[in-house]
């Protein structure tokens, strides 16, 4: 068998396909199986992710040959095999072997796996057991035609901490190379707050004793050094592959912000551009009504994608109990942000373990179900779009600032920077706009006109070197509430707000205002959380716990909170070198933000997509090739200057068309005079 080259960047190839699992079932059902994936279309599998011992079932004994006949079935199908590397969980023989790779609670309890990411991976014994095997894998099945690609672990943000002696002692050497001496230490950490002045190295404790977290500047340390080490430990896979696998395409399920587990800063990956295809589980929640779930969904393509050119592979997508035409419609509107994989979680519904209720494409006696027939819909559709301009590429002009650090720096504010950051992007989004998430510390935000900073709570020097360059030379920066809050250390700023940007945005922040205290001086007109704000002409009616006292100091206001005790500048616009710096007082809110988005697009020349109605995602996908997504239930209509030609529906549609509820259309573009 001669292995084909991996597919190029610019690959029109739209993939559908599922989830696998051999290893749950016997030898004669893979090949009952493999014939249903084909019958359906499907053209990927994703195979091997929990299953290290399935490989390895004592320590040093591989077991691969059951395996290899998998592949070659899957090549025989002409089915691409995306083959996770399995380091994450553990063998049960492993933690046998090496304990210290156990988590211990933060009360010293040494626990039991008793589910899967519960290891730590920044023990040495635990590393050099995953290398091991990571170069038996992949050295075995570089080379084998079925392989699309590696997949390099799974879901790597998940897992409780650890909070062993060895985890202590980690910690400190991180914390010396850091601070150097305890001086800096003690200065970065407040130490004398509280008498909790540290005299020697080997006082560090890790920053949580049960249920008691320490101060915010050791939680954020030691969340750094946590992330620090889940991103070393898998760019040495990433690094061990590339050297076992030179030219292979790298993908992963990149889950990295769990918030109750290991959150880690995966822009560090993100931005070296080695991983070759961006990954991640695309769940929009089972409704096809509520459309909240696919804009959090979307939101975190995004922020895994960050800056790449790359096309995107959403290495898992929905099955369960979706209402039918949901898993159809999401997967539509996933293209319009650069995916070019749909691959459902899972094919078949499990029969053991935790996930035994879980349904697939199969039930679980092997037969199909009504999620089969849909991802077959799918890939016929597909099959008929592919060579017209996809996978899509995002051609952004408008960027969101997201940052690892400000998300654990926002924890004691009344909402998190990740929930700002899902406002704005739904704004932008319903816009019909691209857009990027980017990272402050490490983009160069070159070719944007628009940057929105979320409630970025922690803005460092460099990053505040960037948005000042960007403004400078003609960009629009839109900041919101409860950003430049805090320096480095995540102590709060001891200078002007907002910090270290006080002169490119022309004001000086106070201290914030509680909405619904100052509310008791209004006579009962408004009451709670609400305020009226007056924006030109307009009035906009909106509620926020907070607000912030604003002191003009070069800025003018465009907008002011009405109707307390006095005034309150909540909009302001400062001229800045060639470009203009917007304050909110507000965390983001959709009233208030989506005019001043507005107004500022109306103001450039943002790239436009094709005219839609509201509720309908659109995108020009190339020059001649348009596709609408209805995201409602109700009928769209679609208004078209030019005569064009339905591709899905092999319909001509000489003066617009109608979208019926939920459904998606890609249209050509004809000469106005072709019929």
């Amino acid at each position: 068998m001669t292995k084909p080259p991996y597919p190029p960047v610019d690959s029109p190839h739209l993939y559908v396909g599922a989830n696998y699992h051999p290893h749950d079932s016997a030898p004669e059902q893979w090949e009952r199986d493999i014939s249903m994936m084909s019958a359906a279309g499907l053209t990927v599998v994703r195979l091997g992710h929990l299953a290290w011992d399935s490989y390895e079932p004592e320590d040093g004994r591989f077991e691969f040959e059951w395996f290899d006949r998998v592949m070659d079935l899957m090549h025989g199908a002409g089915i691409g095999v995306i083959l996770d590397i399995a380091v994450r969980p553990a063998p049960l023989w492993l933690h046998r072997k090496h304990p210290t790779i156990d988590i211990t609670d933060s009360s010293g309890n040494r626990l039991y796996a008793n589910t899967r990411y519960m290891v730590d991976v920044g023990d040495p014994a635990y590393r050099e057991h995953a290398l091991r095997f990571t170069d038996k894998l992949t050295l075995r099945y570089a080379d084998h035609p079925a392989l699309l690609a590696f997949g390099i672990d799974n879901e790597p943000g998940d897992g409780p901490y650890s909070y062993s002696e060895s985890v202590r002692s980690r910690f400190i050497g991180w914390l010396r190379k850091k601070y150097g001496n305890v001086g800096n230490l003690n200065r970065s950490w407040a130490g004398q707050r509280w008498s909790r002045r540290i005299g020697d190295f080997n006082e560090i404790g890790l920053p949580r004793s049960g249920a008691i977290d320490g101060a915010p500047e050791r939680v954020l340390d030691f969340r750094r050094f946590v992330s620090d080490e889940i991103n070393e430990f898998l760019l040495s896979v990433m690094g061990r592959t590339e050297q076992n696998a030179p030219g292979a395409l790298l993908t992963t399920n990149a889950w990295y912000y769990k918030e109750d587990a290991r959150y880690f800063d995966y822009a560090e990956i993100a931005y070296t551009g080695r991983m070759s295809r961006g990954g991640m589980g695309f769940y929009p929640g089972y409704s096809i009504v509520n459309n909240e779930g696919l804009y959090e969904a979307l939101l975190g393509l995004a922020r895994i994608q960050f800056e790449n050119e790359t096309p995107f592979w959403c290495t898992e997508f929905t099955t369960m109990t979706a209402v039918p035409g949901s898993v159809r419609k999401t997967a539509y509107a996933s293209l319009l942000s650069g995916n070019q994989m749909v691959c459902g979680w899972t094919w078949q519904s499990m029969r053991g373990g935790e996930e035994q209720y879980l349904q697939g494409m199969v039930d679980w006696d092997g037969e199909p179900n009504r999620k089969y027939d849909e991802y077959r819909q799918i890939a016929e559709e597909f099959g008929k779009i592919e060579n017209f301009g996809f996978p899509y590429r995002p051609r952004a002009e408008i960027a969101l600032a997201f940052s690892f650090d400000s998300q654990l720096a926002s924890a004691s504010f009344p909402e998190k920077h990740d929930q700002q950051l899902q406002t704005c992007f739904n704004a932008v989004l319903e816009r019909n706009l691209d857009q990027r998430v980017i990272d402050l510390s490490r983009s160069t935000l070159q070719g944007y006109r628009i940057l929105v900073i979320p409630g970025a709570a922690l803005i460092d020097e460099v990053s505040a070197a960037n948005i000042r360059r960007f403004v400078a030379r003609g960009g629009t920066a839109i900041m919101t509430s409860y950003s430049a809050f805090a320096d480095s250390t995540g102590q709060v700023l001891s200078t002007a707000r907002p910090g270290l940007l006080d002169d490119v945005f022309g004001v000086r922040l106070g201290g914030y205002q509680e909405t619904a205290l100052l509310n008791q001086l209004t006579s009962g007109r408004v009451a709670g959380n609400f305020l009226d704000i007056i924006f030109g002409e307009a009035r906009i009616r909106t509620e926020a716990p907070r607000f912030d006292e604003v002191h003009l100091r070069g800025a003018s206001a465009t907008a002011s909170i009405a109707g307390l005790d006095r005034e309150y500048p909540v909009v302001t616009v400062n001229e800045f070198g060639e470009g203009r710096a917007i304050y909110l007082g507000l965390p983001a809110r959709r009233a208030l933000f989506d005019a001043v988005l507005d107004a500022e697009i109306e103001r450039m020349p943002i790239r436009r997509a094709p005219d839609a109605p509201p509720g309908v995602l659109v995108r020009l996908i190339d020059e001649t090739h348009v596709l609408y997504v209805n995201l409602d239930g109700v009928d769209k209509p679609i208004t078209t200057s030019q005569h064009s030609r339905s591709i899905l529906y092999d319909r001509d549609y000489p003066n617009g068309f109608t979208l019926a509820p939920f459904d998606a259309d890609f249209v050509e573009i004809l000469d106005p005079i072709t019929t």
